[in-house]
């Protein structure tokens, strides 16, 4: 891929023109998704660009001979009276099929913008796709992401139609050129300066224009957020009770009214400079216009050729025009290019980046799990989020983890997930370091359910199945899983039971209480019944005590013969585990069984009788 570009165009000409090569640079990796996209539409196209840009030159030699042939004709000339219609008929095939072009190449272009755009965007989600849980966790990369995103439909294919162009134009211009030469050959000249400071400007505004936009991706994601207080249903509740519908609609205004302002500033700009230049080259025009009217006058040419002159130094002129604002356009479109490029060169790390296979411990349940000195700390941050962490989980082993928020709980369920990797130590799975895995088989051998569970817009049936894809279409194991999960009630009361759509995004979806959601996301982790870890992290939050009790019963069972990890700030729940590893500043300041550690009369004895306290009070 080429290399992406700065955010910020060079001040000056110079530089800016020193950059173009840079630019230029973007145009292979820019056709080779042109063509990708559609080898037959992209050769249509070729072909009705070249016919495109001929058949201005031969109507308008085919016009100054209509003029020429009906003087001739006016002055009694009986062979140019017959020649007349003759030249009228080819005149109007020429335009008939010009008129046939243009139709072919809107098609074309219409066609290829739809399957480009397609393209593009499933490249972006692909990319999305191999990105880690840092990438998502980084707004420089979700600016990348937006203004990939946001001009990923139009700005390919606009920069291969402006090179399109420029060759259209340029052809057309040669052969207008051929026939002004012969007339006035310094007319030619005037063409080229008038339409030189037109270029100037359009590179310019264009520059402007994509550094206001780019600067804008932090607020305009902030302006997206905004919108979404105000529209989505999980906010209603909060919005309506705290008022908060005029804070948020002003913040959203104020920032609308922003952007508003920029855009009228730039839009007035290209207005102003569009006028000034559009009178130099009316003006450019007028007095070429005024040559050649004169020389007709005196008889120096005829007045087919004066006819002509106008009309090849008029399309002549919006030709070369069109020529420069292509360039000017293209430098714009190169530079989004650019961040289309750069935001799918991200480097992504892990296993993409693997060199030596990669090892596989034997399937079962038999492989324990040690993590060796492990410290992290998230990129771009000084604390360390976890710090000396030894621990070792063995087949059949309940471990929880307790703490504060912040403690590292939950960062260390990303590490053995391989979200992220150890900045120190070493994680190990069956005696196989974490990095030298692949990171896909890895994680099929984890069930999870997160305390920030998904909640898909999907049917019953696939919100469980979801948790083990290929088993997606048995439904024998997701009904197995939803009763392992404790979800079985809440699936029979529902009106289709599995086929019933969830969520409140589509039609004839049904909304379920967050203790229902939470339900249907442990049954989704228990979809994995060959799972050889499992986690749960908060899996009781939105549940009642019964639920969780028998809960608690099935995940002993399910789990008696693997390595399960819970997280949780119910104390009824810890004291389950066979070990429970207590967190503080990112490291294990405790380590034990509950008896053991109430006996040892520390940080976890002490949160335990104030959560105790709180109960029978």
């Amino acid at each position: 891929m080429p290399p992406p570009l700065a955010s910020t165009p060079p001040p000056s000409l110079l530089a800016r023109l020193k950059n173009t090569g840079s630019l230029f640079k973007q145009l292979p990796g820019t056709f080779r998704l042109f063509w990708a996209a559609s080898p037959k539409l992209a050769v249509l196209l070729g072909a009705l660009t070249l016919m495109a840009a001929v058949l201005p030159a031969g109507i308008a030699w085919v016009g100054k001979l209509i003029v020429d042939t009906v003087v001739a004709a006016a002055q009694g000339s009986l062979e140019a009276r017959s020649r007349v219609y003759g030249l009228v008929g080819l005149e109007f095939g020429l335009m008939l099929g010009s008129a046939v072009v243009e139709r072919g190449l809107t098609l074309t272009r219409e066609l290829l913008r739809a399957s480009l755009g397609n393209l593009l965007n499933e490249r972006i989600l692909q990319k999305a796709l191999q990105l880690e849980l840092r990438h998502f966790e980084d707004s420089d990369t979700y600016d990348k992401m937006q203004n990939a995103r946001r001009e990923a439909n139009s700005r390919p294919l606009s920069l291969v139609m402006q090179v399109f162009s420029i060759v259209r134009n340029g052809i057309t211009l040669s052969t207008f050129a051929a026939l002004l030469i012969s007339l006035s050959p310094w007319s030619v000249a005037v063409l080229v300066a008038a339409s030189i400071p037109a270029f100037i400007a359009e590179a310019r505004l264009a520059a402007e224009g994509f550094r206001l936009y780019s600067w804008r991706a932090p607020e305009g994601r902030k302006l997206n957020y905004l919108e979404w207080i105000l529209t989505r249903d999980n906010h209603v509740k909060e919005v309506k009770l705290f008022g908060l519908g005029p804070l948020v609609l002003g913040r959203y205004r104020t920032l609308f009214q922003k952007f508003f302002s920029e855009d009228r500033a730039l839009a007035f700009k290209r207005m102003g400079w569009g006028l000034g230049l559009g009178l130099l080259s009316l003006a450019a025009f007028y007095g070429c216009y005024l040559y050649v009217a004169g020389r007709a006058a005196g008889g120096a040419i005829s007045v087919g050729d004066m006819v002509l002159y106008l009309s090849v130094f008029r399309q002549g002129q919006a030709a070369f025009q069109g020529i420069l604002t292509s360039i000017g356009s293209m430098y714009e479109d190169a530079l989004f290019m650019s961040n289309l490029f750069a935001y799918l060169d991200i480097p992504t790390g892990g296993e993409a980046t693997r060199v030596l296979p990669a090892k596989s411990p034997p399937r079962g349940h038999r492989n324990a799990i040690e993590l060796r000195d492990v410290s992290f700390r998230y990129p771009g941050k000084d604390a360390w989020a976890l710090r000396d962490i030894n621990l070792t989980l063995r087949p059949g082993q309940k471990l929880a983890l307790v703490g504060e928020n912040g403690a590292g709980k939950s960062t260390l369920v990303k590490l053995l997930l391989r979200l992220y990797e150890p900045t120190e130590g070493e994680i190990l799975y069956g005696g196989v370091n974490l990095r030298d895995m692949d990171v896909e088989d890895l994680r099929s051998r984890f069930g999870a359910v997160f305390q920030d569970f998904v909640r898909y817009q999907f049917n019953v049936a696939e919100n469980i199945g979801l948790g083990h894809v290929p088993a997606l279409e048995d439904r024998n194991r997701i009904v197995r899983a939803a009763e392992e999960g404790g979800a079985s009630a809440v699936i029979e009361a529902l009106p289709k039971q599995y086929d019933t759509m969830l969520g409140g995004w589509f039609e004839k979806g049904q909304e379920l209480s967050a203790g229902q959601w939470q339900k249907l996301a442990v049954a989704r982790a228990f979809m994995r019944d060959d799972a050889e870890v499992l986690i749960l992290d908060e899996p009781t939050a939105s549940i009642d005590a019964e639920a969780e009790h028998a809960l608690f019963e099935r995940f002993q069972a399910l789990a008696a013969d693997r390595i399960a990890i819970v997280i949780s700030h119910r104390f009824s729940t810890v004291r389950m585990a066979d070990q429970i590893a207590v967190l503080h500043n990112g490291r294990v300041e405790e380590l034990g069984s509950h008896d053991q550690l109430m006996a040892l009369d520390g940080r976890y004895a002490h949160l335990f009788r104030l959560q105790a306290r709180g109960y029978r009070d």
